[in-house]
């Protein structure tokens, strides 16, 4: 496909209501929401449970996986080849609303869930803290040394508390989670993430919570399965300074098999020029301040995908300004 039909592409986000959720989206990020409460916006999706829609341009009305059935490769590159295989869209990029500490749970890898749940994928996935409450924190990993039995018997004895591993957080602050780390988001805290293209999480403990009455399921033996017992008291990712000039700084916060996702601070005025030469797609999330990208506005907190085949593309900062940018860097 010719370049100059490609563009920045911006979407409709998908909206879930999930017990954990609140209202800070709309009062702290000036979302406009449907009443009710709102756990998660689905900004960049292409799911069975649930879809984006581009809202801008010649694609306008087209769901994420309508656009990437007429654009293949073209939309999300080469190094994204094993996922066109499967015709399945590579990434997901979400918004969180931790008004309630989410569920005690863990992601498979890719092996364990397409051997168990179908053509479902594993899931390793990021936090970007964007607002964080004084005593916010998260649980990633174990705070001690246990086997599967110890803590299946911790679990059924009701004393899980001693095995969780909480690290305290704030805003800015990076959190890389690889399938198999037992993890949650606790209250208090707004939330970016970016993850592979799947929904399968395996829950330990919901804190004994109901909604209608009726409590969420549990998946203890899966769990099981899947947990890394070797994670004890892992720590944050510590961004990595890997250019600066000219008003723009760039820092690496996480590096997978799945995707790079860098944090880039641009002073007023700076540019950062980029090429899509069909190897990879490129989101690009603005946290704080206004951008245009090839012209097209953003605002925090907005998020644009750039298809692979795009071509050069320049980045400007309307005002000071910080993004999350995202690739996939291939083997």
């Amino acid at each position: 496909m010719k370049e100059e039909t490609l563009y920045p592409l911006l979407f409709t986000p998908v909206l879930k209501d999930y017990i954990w959720g609140g209202r800070n989206l709309e009062t702290k990020l000036g979302r406009p929401l449907p009443p009710g409460t709102i756990a998660e916006s689905w900004e960049i999706a292409a799911h069975p449970d649930g879809e984006s829609v581009v809202e801008n341009g010649r694609f306008a009305g087209l769901t994420l996986s309508q656009l990437h059935q007429q654009l293949g490769l073209d939309l999300i590159g080469r190094h994204n080849d094993w996922a066109q295989q499967r015709q399945k869209f590579p990434l997901l990029i979400k918004l969180l609303d931790a008004n309630d500490a989410l569920s005690v749970q863990v992601h498979p890898n890719d092996q364990y869930a397409l051997a168990n749940e179908g053509n479902e994928l594993g899931k390793t996935e990021m936090w970007v803290v964007l607002q964080a409450e004084p005593d916010a924190a998260v649980i990633l990993g174990l705070s001690q040394a246990t086997t599967a039995v110890e803590f299946r018997a911790a679990i059924e004895a009701g004393n899980l508390d001693p095995y969780l591993h909480h690290i305290p957080v704030q805003a800015g602050d990076v959190v890389c989670v690889p399938s198999g780390s037992l993890h949650a988001i606790l209250s208090g805290l707004l939330i970016a993430e970016i993850q592979q293209n799947s929904n399968t999480t395996y829950r330990v403990f919901d804190w004994n919570r109901t909604r209608d009455g009726k409590a969420r399921p549990l998946h203890i033996d899966k769990a099981l399965d899947v947990i890394n017992f070797e994670q004890v008291q892992p720590s944050l990712c510590q961004p990595e300074l890997i250019a600066e000039s000219d008003g723009v700084a760039r820092w690496r916060l996480c590096h997978n098999d799945y995707f790079v996702t860098e944090r880039v601070t641009m002073a007023a005025g700076a540019e950062f020029h980029g090429q899509c030469d069909g190897r990879s797609l490129e989101i690009w999330g603005v946290i704080e301040g206004r951008v245009t990208v090839n012209a097209v506005g953003l605002t925090a907190v907005r998020f644009t995908l750039l298809p692979a085949a795009l071509g050069p593309f320049t980045v400007k900062a309307t005002t000071a300004a910080t993004l999350l940018r995202t690739y996939v860097a291939g083997n």
